[in-house]
C-alpha cells in the first residue's frame, strides 16, 4: 500500500524566513527522485507523524570530505560505447555536472583488467622484466565487439571508445571537479604462484615485488601524459582474496602487503616524483587495505605499527561486503571509530560496494528484500545507512563501483551481473537511472570536496539516521533518512532559526542551508 501514498509534502519556518535559504530534495520509495519539495505547501499523508528535532552546529567540525561517486570500468565504458554521442555526453552530464546532475566528486577505476572488464589484460607482454613493452593502449583502443559473448552482434556506434576516452570526455563536463583512485586487481600471470586460472587468486611473487612496483608507477606516470591525474592507489583490490575469488585477483597478507609497500612501491612512487613522504596530500595517496570492513584493522595494523611503512600510507580503503551482515554488526560503527582513534593522522575512504542486479525489477530491486552470498537486505536501506553510518564515523568519501552498465548488469565474463547507478540498454538506447543515482546524488551534488562534518544533535529513534556537513562555501547540508513507514516531522533548528520539515515514509531528504543574502 505504501507506493500508493500520495505524499506532496510541505516546508515551514517558525519565523519568516531570515538569515538562510532553506531547500529540501526528497527520494522515496512513493516515486520522488531527487524531487525540490521546498515550496510544495499542502501534505497529504497516511499515519501519525514522528517528530524528530535536531540542533545543528557548524562551529563543531570533523573530518574533512574527499568527495562521494561511482567507478570508470571498461564495462562502463562499452555500455557508452552503444549509445549515440549526444546521449552519451548526457549520460555523463547527469552522473558529473554538479548543477546538471549528480556532481560526482571522488571516482574509482581498475589498474590491468577487474571483474568489469570484457577479458583479462595487462600493460605489458609477457615476460617483459625491463617493462619496454608496457603501455596504456589497452585503455584506449576501444572495442571490436568480439571480446566475449556478452557483447557480440550488439552495435557499437562509437568504437574507438574506452576507459581513458570515457573519464577525459567526463572531465570535460561543464563543471565536473572528480578525483580518480586507480586500483590493481591482479598483476601479469607470469608474475606470480598460485593461480587457478588466468589473473585469478594466487599471490605475486617475492622476485617481482620491485618489478610491479615500477609497473604501477608507470602506470599513475602514463595517465598522467593523457591528462589524468591520479589522486590515489590501493596497490591490491581485496588482497584477502588468494584462492577463492572468480575473476582477476592476487592475495596479500597483511604482512606482504607491508614489505612491499615499505621496500618497493612507496619508494618507487617517491623516486618517480608521485609521493612526497613529507606531505602525502602533496602526490598519489597510497591506500592500504581495499577489502571488507570486518577485517581492517587487523590486515592495517601490520602497516601501520611499522613507521618504515606508514610513512607512504595515506589511509585505509574499505569495502562493504557481505552487505547482508552489516545491519547485525551495526554498519561496523565500532571497527570505524578504533581504525580513526588508533591512527588519526590516516585518512579512511569506502572505495567500493555493489549489489547484484534484478534485471526484472531494477528500481524496486532497491525497495524489497534482497540476498546476497550471505544472507537478505533492503538494498536502498542497507546503502543509506552504510554511508551515513560511515560518515559519523570518520569516513572522508564513498564509492561505488560500476557507475554505468548494462540492463542486464553485463557486460561481466563471469556472470556476476551487478546493477549500478546508470543502466544502459546497448540495443534501444533506453537509459535507466536507478534509486541508486539518486541515493548517492542526495550526498554528491550537495556536500562536495573539501566539506566538513559537522555536529548535529538531537532525538534518536530507531530506524532514523542523519548527518551534516559545511561547505566551503558556508553553505550547510543535513541528510536524512527514513527507513520506517510513517511521515516524519523534522525540527531542524540552526542558531536562532528553527524550521519544520515534513518527511515521507521510506525516504531520504537532503536538506540545504544558504546565507540570505537579500536579508
Amino acid at each position: 500500500m505504501l507506493l500508493c501514498i500520495l505524499a506532496i509534502l510541505m516546508y515551514s519556518c517558525s519565523t519568516k524566513h531570515q538569515d538562510y535559504v532553506v531547500d529540501v530534495f526528497q527520494t522515496s520509495q512513493a516515486g520522488d527522485n531527487l524531487k525540490l519539495i521546498t515550496n510544495n505547501l499542502t501534505t497529504q499523508t497516511v499515519g501519525k507523524s514522528k517528530k524528530v528535532s535536531l540542533t545543528i552546529k557548524p562551529d563543531q567540525k570533523f573530518q574533512e570530505y574527499i568527495g562521494f561517486g561511482a567507478s570508470f570500468t571498461e564495462s562502463s565504458a562499452w555500455n557508452l560505447a552503444t549509445i549515440p554521442k549526444t546521449l552519451r555526453k548526457s549520460v555523463l552530464t547527469r552522473l558529473f555536472s554538479p548543477i546538471e546532475g549528480a556532481g560526482f566528486s571522488l571516482t574509482r577505476t581498475h589498474i590491468n583488467s577487474s571483474d568489469y572488464s570484457n577479458n583479462h589484460y595487462t600493460y605489458v607482454e609477457s615476460g617483459d622484466t625491463n617493462l619496454s613493452t608496457f603501455s596504456i593502449h589497452e585503455d584506449m583502443k576501444g572495442f571490436t565487439g568480439e571480446e566475449n559473448d556478452q557483447v557480440k552482434g550488439i552495435e557499437l556506434i562509437q568504437p574507438n571508445y574506452d576507459i581513458i576516452p570515457m573519464i577525459q570526455e567526463a572531465q570535460n563536463i561543464n563543471g565536473a571537479d572528480f578525483k580518480i583512485i586507480a586500483s590493481a586487481w591482479s598483476p601479469p600471470s607470469w608474475m606470480k604462484t598460485g593461480e587457478t586460472s588466468e589473473m585469478t587468486n594466487g599471490t605475486l611473487l617475492p622476485e617481482y615485488y620491485g618489478l610491479w612496483a615500477r609497473y604501477l608507477s608507470k602506470f599513475v606516470s602514463a595517465y598522467s601524459e593523457q591528462g589524468i591525474a591520479i589522486w590515489g592507489m590501493t596497490p591490491q583490490n581485496e588482497p584477502l582474496h588468494a584462492h577463492d575469488a572468480r575473476w582477476d585477483s592476487n592475495g596479500f597478507t597483511p604482512e606482504q602487503g607491508r614489505d612491499f609497500l615499505r621496500d618497493h612501491l612507496g619508494p618507487q612512487l617517491a623516486k618517480d616524483g608521485h609521493l612526497n613522504v613529507d606531505d602525502l596530500d602533496a602526490g598519489v595517496r597510497v591506500l592500504l587495505y581495499d577489502h571488507n570492513k570486518s577485517m581492517m584493522n587487523k590486515y592495517v595494523s601490520a602497516t601501520y605499527n611499522d613507521p618504515e611503512a606508514a610513512k607512504y600510507a595515506w589511509g585505509t580503503g574499505i569495502h562493504w561486503y557481505a552487505n547482508s551482515e552489516l545491519e547485525e554488526n551495526n554498519w561496523y560503527a565500532e571497527a570505524l571509530d578504533t581504525l580513526r582513534t588508533t591512527w588519526p593522522n590516516k585518512g579512511i575512504i569506502h572505495t567500493e560496494s555493489s549489489i547484484d542486479i534484478d534485471a526484472k525489477d531494477p528500481i524496486g530491486q532497491y525497495w524489497r528484500e534482497s540476498t546476497d552470498y550471505a544472507g537478505t537486505f533492503v538494498p536502498f536501506d542497507t546503502y543509506a545507512y552504510d554511508i551515513i553510518t560511515d560518515m559519523n564515523h570518520g569516513v572522508q568519501g564513498y564509492i561505488e563501483w560500476c557507475m554505468i552498465l548494462s540492463h542486464k548488469g553485463q557486460p561481466n565474463p563471469y556472470d556476476n551481473f551487478n546493477s549500478a547507478p546508470v543502466l544502459i540498454n546497448p540495443v534501444t538506447d533506453e537509459v535507466l537511472y536507478t534509486p541508486l543515482y539518486y541515493l548517492l546524488s542526495h550526498f554528491s551534488k550537495f556536500i562536495r570536496p573539501d566539506a566538513r562534518r559537522i555536529e548535529l544533535e538531537g532525538d534518536k529513534i530507531n530506524g532514523i539516521v542523519s548527518t551534516a556537513a559545511i561547505n566551503t562555501d558556508g553553505s550547510i547540508a543535513v541528510v536524512v533518512f527514513n527507513r520506517t513507514t510513517a511521515p516524519v516531522e523534522l525540527v531542524l533548528t540552526l542558531k536562532s532559526e528553527t524550521h519544520t520539515i515534513q518527511m515521507a515514509p521510506r525516504a531520504i531528504q537532503t536538506i540545504t542551508f544558504r546565507k540570505n543574502l537579500d536579508h
